[in-house]
């Protein structure tokens, strides 16, 4: 950090009565960064019976889309994190692991609106009184000549923050500027002393003011800047503790700033909140992980069948444990151990394997009932190739257990149980290649010949195969590939014998066959 000094964090006991807020701007699809500041958030407000705000910042109409506002709604609701004051109500009912539903009616809490756009006059009549008090002032600077002085500030070796040109303007010079037809932003006037806070995650910093200049606040066609809008909505919903990202460190100063003068002019609650600002979350090649990234999309996790609990554990590991030699734990075990002190400051390396380890874990750890229930939509079009009327619950209810152990998301269903529900098995070319081998064909019709006057139960199944192996000098695991890959398609799957029992002696041995005359042909 240039721009500051730092000293180790401190102790965060909490004695006064916890807001704190997840506040989105709907642009694109959600990420799991931002994910994990919702998460870090809403597991602080259960930790000590709080409150979590949910606030859409959505005053960058160029950027901000519907579609977006309802996907950052519709995702809080599938992980289950629930929000006690927010733009609409959450609803249990509509997935994930979050508990009981909390904030009420359409208002969403005493504060609101809670979307940005709606509270465009509160934003201007605070401006216009930041401006009648001296804390803002009129910039009628161009963006040329604001390049022009910065680019001079560089050279010689000086900070390129605004210069303050227009900060202490008179009433002929504003006169002289508005004949000319300029247009002007409205800029806060920053401190000419160091700004000193402490963060919850990185200690006490204090930012020099060179470093921190004048900022604007508002746009030149009226329209309030982020700048402005977050703190003063920070305020007037009574927010204490402000849990964010690393990137937007360099920007507290400026907020912090702003609140003391919100508090002066009596708006909201006068208390300035206490920031924690949570480590970056790096990607491939150790960078910044972005929207960009593939691996970066909620999107992505919830098509690709991640529990809502699974993908919360590791997202909770990005910067923070329950203990040194624990991976795995539910939402309530974080929130009961969750401590703000007892996040590193240090970025933390998303590891798209280690997710999906955790993810397949607490499959594993389901109830039956709820891991069929969890598979279903997988189950059905657009990702079942099977026709709808080819699947049986009942068949597929008794293949579950042995699929519940080996998934690692839920998608994975489909490719273990389609040879129960496809009229033929898939056609694997890579499976084929590497199953069917010189001798494959002698040993698949030993084992034909055994399958069909055996016992058909999965024991006697295995025993078959084995001793068609057997006469052929194979142990089971080469003997059993070629039947797989007949019955399946594929050279991996679901226990073997157990499938061949789900799915029947005349089905099996009919692609038995049909992989003898394929043989047979080459």
């Amino acid at each position: 950090m240039t721009d500051a000094t730092a000293t180790a964090p401190p102790s965060t006991a909490v004695t006064n009565d916890v807001r704190v807020r997840f506040c989105p701007s709907p642009t694109g699809n959600p990420h799991v960064g931002l994910v994990r500041t919702a998460l870090f958030n809403w597991a602080f407000a259960r930790h000590h019976g709080g409150t979590l705000v949910f606030r859409i910042e959505d005053t960058d109409a160029a950027r901000d889309t519907e579609e977006s506002y309802e996907q950052l709604l519709d995702a809080m609701r599938w992980l289950g994190l629930d929000w006690d004051e927010g733009p609409a109500a959450f609803d249990a009912a509509s997935g994930g692991p979050g508990g009981t539903a909390r904030a009420a009616g359409p208002g969403g809490g005493p504060h609101g609106p809670y979307r940005q756009s709606q509270r465009t006059e509160i934003y201007a009549d605070v401006a216009a009184r930041l401006q009648e008090h001296g804390f803002a002032y009129p910039c009628y600077c161009t963006a040329e000549e604001l390049e022009v002085r910065r680019e001079a500030a560089r050279k010689a070796g000086r900070p390129s923050g605004y210069d303050g040109k227009c900060r202490d303007l008179s009433e002929e010079q504003i006169a002289a500027y508005e004949a000319e037809g300029r247009t002007h932003i409205v800029r806060f006037r920053m401190p000419d002393e160091p700004i000193t806070f402490t963060d919850l995650v990185r200690g006490d910093l204090t930012f020099a003011p060179e470093n921190v200049t004048d900022y604007g606040i508002v746009r030149a066609n009226g329209s309030p800047l982020y700048t402005l809008v977050n703190p003063v909505d920070d305020a007037l919903m009574e927010i204490t503790h402000v849990l964010r990202g690393e990137d937007l460190l360099s920007s507290t100063p400026r907020q912090i700033a702003l609140y003391r003068a919100l508090a002066q002019l009596g708006v909201g609650s006068g208390t300035t909140p206490v920031f924690g600002h949570l480590p970056y979350v790096m990607g491939e090649g150790n960078k910044k992980l972005s929207k960009r990234d593939p691996q970066a999309s909620l999107n992505l996790y919830r098509e690709r069948g991640f529990l809502p609990q699974g993908l919360l554990n590791y997202l909770a590991l990005l910067g923070w444990s329950i203990a040194e030699d624990r991976d795995i734990f539910s939402l309530d075990e974080m929130i009961a151990s969750f401590d703000i002190a007892d996040v590193n400051a240090n970025p933390a390396r998303f590891d798209l394997k280690k997710c999906e380890a955790i993810n397949a874990t607490h499959l594993r750890e389901l109830p039956p009932a709820d891991f069929v229930s969890a598979c279903e939509p997988w189950l059905r079009a657009p990702y079942a190739p099977w026709r709808p009327e080819a699947f049986d619950q009942a068949a597929f209810e008794e293949l579950a257990p042995l699929a519940q152990t080996r998934l690692t998301v839920l998608s994975d269903i489909t490719a273990n149980v389609d040879f129960l529900f496809l009229d033929e098995p898939v056609e694997d070319e890579a499976s084929w290649t590497k199953a069917m081998k010189p001798g494959a064909e002698d040993v698949l019709r030993t084992a034909r010949t055994k399958l069909a006057d055996a016992d058909w139960k999965a024991e006697a199944l295995k025993e078959a195969v084995l001793a068609a192996g057997e006469e052929h000098g194979l142990k089971l695991g080469k003997a059993q590939a070629p039947v797989r890959v007949a019955v399946t398609g594929r050279t991996v799957g679901l226990p073997l014998f157990e499938s061949l029992e789900l799915l029947g002696r005349d089905r099996t041995l009919a692609r038995v066959d049909a992989a003898l005359a394929k043989l047979g042909t080459a």
